[in-house]
């Protein structure tokens, strides 16, 4: 079996470490929560969490088969919780602890709020059949990033509505929008990237090498 993108090795730590520590060192943070698989709780409760030492305590919660599913077992993790949470995909390691608190001040304020970045690049719609329908203007278009703060009755909220209905997000800004809700979006960072291809990583390792 492969090894999950976010156990893949950076620089003698795994993808997921890098986040962790993010999120430990913002002062804003009382808690994580590690949403993982089955397979992988044992690792990470016996290697990877005590290897790190982290300043915050953490939960571990068995995830969904889908990321959905995850974030809701997360969710329910926390029920009670009156705060904000925040939501943050473990193949995203270069995530500052400045940008996390910035989310969670924005939150607090507009019920929602997430990372992104302008998008540079000229937008194509294709069709099926690979041709080029339009192109689309890129003005005040943003490409999704996480972290994802919201306060969490809000968001809690969607999710359970969309278990109910069956309805299902690219992301939790997207599942929160569907019911209604407004998000705010801030700036991240070219760097906050995602690890999804192996030359992902191979990226990632330069830009450790650069800081």
């Amino acid at each position: 079996m492969a090894t999950p993108k976010q156990f893949l090795e950076l620089k003698n730590l795994p993808v997921i470490a890098y986040s962790l520590k993010a999120f430990a060192a913002c002062e804003k943070i009382d808690e994580i929560h590690l949403v993982v698989s089955q397979a992988e709780t044992e690792f990470c409760r016996e290697t990877l969490l005590p290897s790190l030492d982290l300043s915050k305590p953490v939960n571990l919660v068995t995830g969904g088969r889908r990321r959905q599913g995850s974030v809701y077992n997360g969710l329910l993790a926390m029920e009670g919780h009156t705060g904000v949470v925040v939501i943050h995909d473990g193949v995203r390691p270069f995530v500052k602890p400045s940008q996390i608190a910035e989310c969670i001040l924005q939150a607090e304020k507009f019920g929602a709020c997430m990372l992104g970045i302008p998008v540079g690049d000229t937008l194509k719609q294709v069709g099926p059949s690979g041709i080029i329908e339009k192109t689309i203007l890129r003005d005040n278009m943003w490409q999704a990033q996480t972290p994802q703060a919201f306060q969490y009755p809000l968001i809690r909220s969607a999710h359970d509505r969309a278990v109910k209905e069956g309805v299902a997000g690219t992301d939790d800004a997207s599942l929160f929008e569907h019911y209604g809700g407004k998000v705010k979006i801030i700036e991240g960072s070219a760097g906050n990237i995602k690890i999804t291809l192996p030359e992902d990583l191979a990226i990632a390792r330069a830009l450790l090498e650069a800081l």
